[in-house]
């Protein structure tokens, strides 16, 4: 193995590692095509790859795609949507969750993006998110590159009509899950439904990986009623962001409980996202 190659792939590996939680929305299935992708430059000869990072790129994208056609093949409900990894920052210097950080993808978007078939998903993150060109695409999806761009210009439409984008004032969205978090402490039903949106999503995992479908309520009214059951949890609920976003970790003592990810948009809760399964949050690698 050329060390110099190694060294270049190691420059490159925390960027692959954005690519591939991006495609894949899970923090292992993108560590595991980061490491494929590795194995398969250590058996190629540098003298074949001139261009190496977008060589890395297209390894690693189509690692990703077999794993999405995989996942898709064993679906048993095409609109069941397991909830994405998240990606929690509780405040630690930690460098690989750094750079999936930067430029940060919400939940609420990886959510939609796992509505879509894998080709539109891989035409749209490469190109919308990494500026990969369409003729570059195109063979990985094997199209050509205007039906690469037509995967594309699809997925976009679908993004922009289902996944809310969040406000950018991070100030802003921390008052507003502030409120909500003592609205749901003191059961007042009134300000919770004041703070969420009209058509808010709450999206959990039920505590359990064992669960077949994620549970899904909409409309402020319901998920209103459903904050003020867990609300004497939220004394135990620190600040943390996840995915770059206004988020909680609520605990136990040193025991993760849950995750929760908020979309915040017009100064309303428009998404909740929770995180519970233990053996899901004990891989985020949480303390309490």
């Amino acid at each position: 193995m050329d060390h110099g190659l190694a060294e270049r792939f190691e420059r490159e590996r925390l960027r692959l590692r954005a690519v591939a939680y991006r495609l894949l929305g899970s923090l292992t299935d993108a560590e595991d095509a980061v490491q494929e992708t590795w194995l398969r430059l250590a058996r190629t000869d540098p003298a074949t790859v001139d261009n190496l990072d977008a060589w890395l790129t297209t390894v690693v994208a189509r690692v990703s795609l077999n794993t999405l056609r995989s996942r898709a093949a064993r679906r048993e409900d095409p609109l069941d949507v397991r909830l994405p990894d998240p990606v929690v920052d509780t405040g630690a210097d930690d460098p690989a969750h750094a750079a999936v950080l930067a430029d940060s993808v919400g939940l609420a978007l990886l959510v939609v993006l796992d509505t879509l078939t894998p080709a539109e998903r891989l035409a749209f993150v490469l190109h919308d998110m990494f500026g990969v060109p369409f003729d570059e695409i195109g063979p990985l999806v094997d199209r050509s590159p205007a039906a690469a761009r037509q995967l594309a210009s699809r997925a976009r439409r679908r993004v922009r009509g289902q996944a809310p984008a969040p406000d950018p004032d991070l100030t802003r969205q921390r008052a507003v899950v502030d409120a909500f978090l003592a609205a749901a402490r003191d059961g007042d039903l009134d300000a919770l439904v004041a703070v969420l949106h009209p058509d808010v999503v709450l999206r959990s995992d039920a505590g359990s990986a064992r669960a077949r479908h994620t549970v899904v309520l909409t409309g402020a009214t319901v998920v209103a009623a459903q904050a003020t059951t867990f609300g004497r949890l939220f004394p135990h609920a620190r600040p943390v962001l996840v995915n770059g976003a206004a988020g909680v970790l609520v605990s136990a003592g040193d025991r993760p409980l849950s995750v929760m990810a908020f979309t915040v948009t017009g100064g309303r809760i428009a998404a909740v996202h929770v995180i519970a399964d233990p053996r899901r949050l004990a891989a985020l690698g949480l303390a309490g």
